[in-house]
């Protein structure tokens, strides 16, 4: 409430939540081969629920979010935002 924001929750999430792709540092190494990299998947489901912002608790996953979002062109409509960087932009905290 203090927050005042709508929460949304991504199709995987909880215990069937799916990594960013940045898990264990693997953003460092080269993409595995397959049809689409983790970061654009993930960003695709949360693109889904048509937010304004991606909440993210996790320096890997705002890097990965942040380049998921331009991968789709939406960078100017959804902002990736840490979770503390919510907090610290609440009006009443």
């Amino acid at each position: 409430e203090k927050l005042d924001v709508e929460l949304a929750e991504m199709k995987r999430s909880k215990e069937n939540g799916f990594c960013c792709g940045a898990g264990g540092a693997q953003m460092f190494k080269e993409a595995e081969k397959g049809e689409k990299e983790v970061s654009t998947e993930r960003a695709e489901e949360a693109l889904e629920l048509n937010p304004d912002v991606i909440a993210v608790g996790c320096p890997f996953c705002n890097t990965m979010m942040t380049d998921g979002v331009k991968h789709f062109n939406k960078e100017d409509k959804t902002k990736v935002l840490d979770i503390a960087e919510l907090i610290a932009n609440a009006n009443e905290l």
